[in-house]
């Protein structure tokens, strides 16, 4: 459920976070977490415990937060939420674990390449036509932690990126990472690439770190099916959504 909070601790990350917590002397009891690394602030409020705590927690802190975010919470606190922000949902979506690494070695990813900062701009335009609502950083390139497939075809496609596998948070200090931006080209669905790149990402990922995790939102039937078969397993659910402070 924290491989986001685990990644951020990490240098790389540490000077976009903001981190609130509700304590009991110097006992941490409930934590939430702001990131300030994208265009919209990003607030992380989940908790696997002491649900009432962590409605006390963000009724303490809602006054706290910016007037436009977006944020990933436990279902419990929404009610909550509600009282100081206008909520448009997301969606309800899946925290899920690599659980089963040995399926990783069944996916053959002999396409996959590795890109980097120098492929920013034409990652850009793929995320524009595939995936026009990722949050994608691209300071992320800079981890070297995302691959993708290229047409392999002749003609006016030839060389086009066909779907990308990255990262959202990555640190081998903390030992986690989190997959994002999986996005396949609409032109080449259905073929199985997006599991290659996954496959590919997760394989490497694993000579790095311990825990490898990814958000999915639950009505994604075909991300789903792609995941279960990687080995990934679901641990926990909550909601997306973005929030706009009430006058």
């Amino acid at each position: 459920m924290y491989l986001y909070h685990l990644g951020d601790l990490d240098d790389f990350f540490w000077p976009y976070t903001c981190w609130y917590a509700l304590m009991d002397g110097q006992e941490i009891h409930q934590l939430a977490l702001l990131y300030i690394g994208g265009q919209t602030p990003v607030l992380l409020a989940l908790t696997d415990h002491d649900e009432e705590g962590m409605r006390l927690f963000m009724r303490l802190l809602l006054p706290l937060l910016p007037s436009q975010l977006d944020a990933h919470l436990s279902p419990w606190i929404l009610d909550i939420i509600e009282e100081a922000y206008t909520l448009r949902s997301y969606g309800t979506h899946m925290k899920m674990l690599l659980q089963d690494s040995r399926r990783l070695q069944t996916i053959n990813t002999s396409q996959t390449i590795a890109l980097g900062p120098r492929d920013l701009p034409e990652i850009e335009e793929f995320y524009r036509v595939s995936y026009p609502n990722n949050f994608f950083d691209p300071r992320m390139l800079e981890t070297g932690c995302f691959c993708g497939i290229r047409a392999a075809t002749v003609g006016e496609r030839a060389g086009a990126l066909q779907s990308i596998a990255g990262i959202h948070v990555y640190s081998e200090p903390y030992k986690a990472a989190a997959l994002g931006s999986v996005a396949t080209h609409p032109q080449w669905r259905g073929r199985g690439l997006g599991t290659e790149v996954c496959a590919r990402l997760s394989q490497e990922l694993l000579t790095r770190v311990e825990h490898i995790g990814l958000n999915v939102k639950t009505d994604n039937i075909a991300a789903l099916r792609c995941y279960e078969r990687l080995g990934y397993r679901t641990i926990a659910t909550y909601e997306e959504a973005s929030l706009t402070r009430k006058v």
